[in-house]
């Protein structure tokens, strides 16, 4: 099982990013997929949530109206596009894939966004 994450790096305050997330060796469309983010000393936040048919999404009060998620079944791969970026939303993000009926997960490595002027 691999959840390998890409596209972060270092944006401007107002930039984008797009966050992609490219999943294997389990059954992508039985799993509901997240984005969290982790700062040193603070706890992992939950960002942004899609059911596994893509029928549903969450986020977390901060982000919306800014980050989107979307997931593609065909290609195992689930993305978080994120608008007007913020300082604040420096951290390491990390992907998650929780099975839709067990709630049994797996958790990526995380990739590095960094918003500074």
């Amino acid at each position: 099982v691999q959840l390998v994450e890409s596209g972060g790096g270092l944006v401007q305050p107002g930039g984008s990013l797009r966050l992609s997330c490219a999943a294997s060796g389990f059954t992508f469309s039985n799993y509901h997929m997240s984005w969290y983010r982790q700062v040193p000393a603070k706890a992992r936040e939950s960002v942004a949530l899609i059911t596994a048919t893509g029928g549903s999404t969450n986020y977390a009060d901060s982000v919306k109206g800014r980050f989107t998620i979307s997931r593609d079944n065909a290609k195992n791969t689930v993305y978080l596009q994120m608008n007007s970026l913020k300082p604040d939303d420096t951290a390491v993000y990390i992907c998650n894939a929780k099975e839709r009926n067990s709630g049994f997960d797996y958790w990526g490595q995380g990739t590095q966004v960094t918003v500074s002027s």
